[in-house]
């Protein structure tokens, strides 16, 4: 498939060089770093689990509770 991108001249003419220096075109390069960055997004997340904060009650399921009782009870960055 053909694409047209706009590349700022210093970048491409880094590019270039590059390519160059390497014996490459600069479409092997560009080509390079589009599968190294999907690879990249590929690989599974290592965040783990996430924690959510619990509001503890004396008699569970008995708990009224409003938006301002929240944000009193758990810090919010």
């Amino acid at each position: 498939m053909r694409t047209t991108i706009d590349i700022p001249d210093g970048l491409y003419r880094r590019l270039k060089t590059r390519a160059a220096g390497e014996g490459r075109s600069v479409k092997a390069l560009i080509l390079q770093g589009a599968k190294h960055v999907l690879k990249a997004k590929a690989a599974p997340s290592s965040r783990g689990r996430v924690k959510l904060p619990l509001v503890s009650s004396k008699r569970p399921g008995s708990l009224r509770i409003d938006n301002a009782r929240i944000y009193d009870v758990i810090s919010f960055p």
